[in-house]
């Protein structure tokens, strides 16, 4: 009797022996069977979201690994199941983030854009969709600077923390960063006398301020307006116009931002007196009819505004001005648009240094985008739209380092050169003109010239990475003011 109860007892444990390895090995001779049919990342991005029937992967109490029918799984990454090899944020290890221009592929963050090693490249336009084994590229690509600040809801709440977000030789310029919020009400001028509240009142204190606006506004100005140091004019959450009359002087000055406005149709200013702190007014001889004019002044940022059709330049920075970027703006309908450097004699330029990122320039432009004398221009991540004389030139022997720009040569045969040399008694076979990672279409080239390195020689904090000029339709979709509403992301 006892012999027959113990042959009973190893039979059942026997049974449910079998039982338990049979389920067991199930994930197992499935994983098997994946590695065999070389199931990768790709068809993981077909398959996503397609489950088992009744699977539920979960974190297990340690919160480190995720488990199926408690088996070992995908990493779990706080509390969450994600795929080490795939997650852009939690790409090879939990929080390992990937840039905004990079994948996670097998648990590296790489630039399929230029990096053949890992999951295919993408040589075509932006425009196309789809990188190969099932990556996409994101309608909008977030470029350095807009990454910094548009994801944050409550950048109404927070508008000096835009100051930390430049790049280039101008990422020192912090602005107003450390002084109070001035809102302009009143969109009168008086250039001598002006009354608190407008846009001329502040700009000409002598401490720092943030300076934003309470509603939309057209600023007619009567004459050239002369900007004190340490100011931002932030025209977020609100449309914001400086036009028709004469427009923005920075002279002798430094750390200023301007962000955010449209300035169009300026017009020469008149002789006469401006007030340009509150202690100062002097005589003035009459401004020029530029956009923004920018004199023996440093650590400038201009950014995400819009230019066009004034009476002479849009943008010129001379006279020994450095430190300077230019960024996220949009230019239109204009002739000569960006100067660098007063004259080929003015040898205190040689010193200047200039970047020139993330703009937009577009239809009806002539010349200068830029036009450099004698300085440095970091030339990165630009598009142009069909110029109508040259896009970027220069005289007496600048260095021009034009990277990942998306070049569009207007139908013309005999305008599709993207550069010009003005000579000037110079030899310009050794400036030192460079392109790297720059996209040509419609038949549109860049002539090179000299020898020697053209890299940037940018600090720590101002390093920036430049994508592949296919990327910049993307880059520059939202070049200009953009319309930002308190709470939610800009």
């Amino acid at each position: 009797m006892n012999t027959f109860k113990i042959s009973y007892f190893i039979m059942v444990l026997i049974i449910v022996l079998a039982i338990a390895i049979t389920f067991s090995e199930s994930p197992t001779v499935e994983a098997k069977h994946q590695h065999k049919h070389g199931w990768g990342i790709a068809a993981s991005a077909r398959n996503k979201g397609r489950k088992p029937v009744g699977a539920t992967m979960t974190c297990d109490k340690s919160s480190k690994v995720c488990r199926l029918k408690g088996s070992p799984g995908r990493n779990c990454c706080r509390k969450k199941c994600v795929d080490l090899r795939t997650n852009k944020l939690n790409c090879g290890r939990c929080g390992k983030s990937c840039q905004y221009s990079e994948i996670c592929c097998n648990g590296y963050c790489v630039n399929p854009m230029f990096d053949r090693r890992h999951c295919g490249a993408f040589s075509s336009s932006i425009v196309e969709s789809a990188y190969s084994n099932g990556y996409t590229i994101p309608k909008l690509l977030l470029n350095p600077i807009d990454s910094c600040w548009r994801r944050n809801p409550s950048w109404a709440s927070n508008r000096r923390s835009l100051a930390d977000c430049a790049v280039g030789f101008g990422k020192s310029a912090v602005g107003g960063k450390y002084g109070s919020i001035y809102v302009v009400t009143n969109p009168s001028d008086d250039p001598e006398n002006p009354r608190p509240g407008t846009l001329r009142h502040a700009v000409i204190q002598s401490k720092p301020l943030w300076i934003t606006f309470a509603r939309d506004m057209v600023i007619v100005l009567r004459n050239e307006l002369i900007m004190n140091s340490y100011k931002t004019i932030d025209g977020r959450g609100a449309k914001v116009e400086i036009a028709y009359g004469p427009c923005i002087t920075i002279q002798h000055v430094s750390h200023v931002i301007i962000h955010g406005i449209s300035i169009h149709d300026c017009k020469p200013g008149k002789s006469g007196r401006v007030r340009s702190s509150p202690t100062h007014v002097g005589s003035r001889k009459g401004s020029d009819g530029d956009a923004i004019a920018i004199f023996d002044s440093s650590h400038i940022w201009i950014d995400h505004c819009y230019f066009s059709r004034c009476q002479d330049g849009l943008i010129d920075v001379l006279h020994a001005s450095t430190a300077v970027t230019i960024s996220n703006n949009y230019f239109t309908q204009h002739d000569k648009v960006m100067l660098l450097g007063h004259n080929d004699n003015n040898v205190e330029d040689k010193n200047m240094k200039v970047t020139i990122a993330f703009n937009h320039f577009g239809p009806g432009l002539i010349e200068r985008m830029p036009r450099v004398r004698r300085g440095y221009a970091h030339v990165a991540n630009n598009r142009y739209e069909k110029w109508q004389m040259y896009a970027i030139g220069g005289s007496a022997d600048p260095t021009i380092f034009s990277e990942g720009n998306y070049f569009v040569a207007p139908d013309d045969p005999t305008k599709k050169q993207v550069t010009k040399r003005i000579d000037s008694g110079y030899d310009w076979r050794g400036w030192k003109w460079r392109t790297s990672k720059d996209v040509f279409k419609n038949g549109a080239y860049f002539v090179p010239s000299g020898y020697g390195t053209v890299t940037p020689l940018y600090g720590r904090a101002e390093w920036f990475p430049v994508s592949h000029g296919s990327l910049v339709p993307s880059l520059t979709s939202s070049a200009g003011p953009l319309h930002c509403y308190s709470g939610r992301i800009c």
